[in-house]
């Protein structure tokens, strides 16, 4: 099964990725932080049954014919997820559905990014911390293109089926190879895909509609149990109006038009409420009472203004941070403000069909909501600091820094990751290597050392 999810979810292929400076971007220094205004959402959903869709549903719109991949399958039980159906027996990233035309098929579903292991058991919302984009899948793609023009004719209904999804994986591949261990190419994915769509009826396109940058970069996978506070989408707040055409999103793998996409975003009001209702996993180890009064003390003088407050009565004033003020790493920013993807948006059936949804590139990052924020490691929207602790003291932030491929070697004392610096390894994360440096966040440097630790025992208890 694991084959399958490599396959179909993780393909990649040698490309260029060398890195290029960008334009330089207009920046203003007339504002430190927004607030973003929230827009009007849908409500009433079921969120029994957004989950039901989200785990089972046709969001993706095609893929890999099910008699086709049937023996490769593991047909061990999904424990995590529980499905019952012909998904009883498929590992939970991925999900058996019926095409338009009626053929059953297999595709990648949101838990393949949106779910990971901790402490040994897979928690649906955090992040996957753990996915390796870096490797060529070149051979296991041609395979899936021979075995499928061997098995079938290009007027059978399993291959119509499948073209969809095998156009927009021949087309997003080169894009998605990234040179960073855990990072997360999913925005370039949605971007290689929706140039070759056309922007009024999603159809595929031979021709780009726009360029993309060589330069493959990625981000950290935010935990999902934070949506239902956001007024917009995405580590810049570029998302902006409707969630449920925003989170629709994933489906640009493979959805063939505008009528599929408007039958599929009827469930996503029934998605957003199960997000909504989606709650961060409770810290499972003891704190210090008196720790954390004096650390919540701490965190709503110095942090509360941007990372809103929590308990009886919680805020959150969904705020972007500029690239002054917050200094990290601008590259992932920039490179968004650069892309074409933001005038096809706005300018595709995304925006111009009720109810709209629009992108709005700003210079600067959100600063999130931290409920659960103890199992979100590692930190800062590129995901290059390991811990917490080092997040709060910038000066000690490992520049080269290899961490173990095991969920249960977690530091709940600095709150993160074990690692070693200095290493090469397969969990090596290396900060030199463009938009993914640690610097920036520099507001913890400025409390004293017994200040700093007690702000971490409040964090854990959010």
């Amino acid at each position: 099964m694991r084959f399958l999810l490599a396959l179909i979810v993780l393909v990649g292929i040698v490309a260029c990725n060398t890195y290029r400076p960008l334009p330089p971007v207009a920046t203003s220094a007339d504002w430190k932080t927004r607030v973003i205004p929230p827009s009007p959402q849908q409500s009433g959903g079921d969120p029994a049954r957004g989950y039901t869709y989200l785990v089972a549903g046709d969001y993706i719109g095609s893929g890999v014919p099910y008699e086709f991949l049937k023996k490769k399958l593991s047909g061990a039980p999904d424990t995590v997820l529980r499905r019952s159906g012909v998904n009883a027996n498929i590992e939970y990233g991925a999900t058996a559905f019926l095409a338009p035309n009626g053929v059953r098929v297999v595709n990648g579903n949101c838990l393949t990014c949106h779910a990971s292991e901790f402490q040994g058991e897979i928690v649906v919302g955090l992040g996957n911390s753990f996915s390796d984009y870096r490797k060529s899948l070149k051979p296991m793609a041609k395979l899936l293109n021979l075995g499928m023009n061997l098995n079938y004719k290009k007027s059978d209904p399993e291959y119509e089926a499948f073209e969809d999804f095998g156009n927009y994986l021949r087309e997003m591949a080169p894009h998605i190879e990234t040179n960073q261990f855990g990072a997360n190419p999913a925005f370039r994915l949605a971007e290689a895909c929706m140039r070759h769509r056309d922007p009024e009826d999603l159809t595929y396109v031979k021709e780009p509609l726009y360029e993309m940058w060589n330069y493959n970069i990625a981000t950290d996978v935010p935990p999902l149990w934070n949506v239902g506070k956001k007024n917009a989408l995405y580590y810049n707040g570029i998302g902006r109006g409707d969630f449920t055409k925003l989170l629709l999103q994933a489906s640009v793998l493979g959805i063939p038009d505008s009528a599929a996409a408007r039958r599929a975003v009827t469930h996503f009001k029934d998605v957003l409420a199960w997000l909504e209702s989606l709650e961060a996993p409770a810290y499972p180890r003891s704190v210090d009472p008196g720790k954390v009064a004096r650390g919540e003390a701490l965190f709503t003088e110095h942090c509360s203004g941007c990372h809103g407050t929590y308990g009886a009565e919680e805020t959150y004033p969904n705020k972007i941070v500029h690239l002054d003020l917050i200094q990290t790493d601008s590259l992932y920013a920039n490179y968004i403000a650069n892309s074409g993807i933001v005038d096809w948006y706005n300018e595709s059936w995304f925006a111009r069909s009720e109810p709209r949804s629009y992108f709005e590139p700003t210079q600067g990052y959100v600063a999130p909501p931290l409920d659960g924020v103890w199992a979100t490691a590692p930190y800062l929207h590129n995901g290059s600091v390991p811990t917490l602790y080092h997040l709060l003291k910038s000066e000690t932030r490992p520049d080269r820094w290899t961490r173990g491929g095991d969920s249960r070697d977690y530091d709940f004392r600095q709150v993160g990751w074990h690692f070693t610096t200095g290493e090469n390894g397969d969990f090596t994360f290396d900060t030199s290597v463009p938009g993914y440096g640690n610097r920036g966040h520099y507001f913890g440097d400025k409390l004293t050392e017994p200040e700093r630790w007690d702000v971490i025992e409040y964090l854990k208890t959010l």
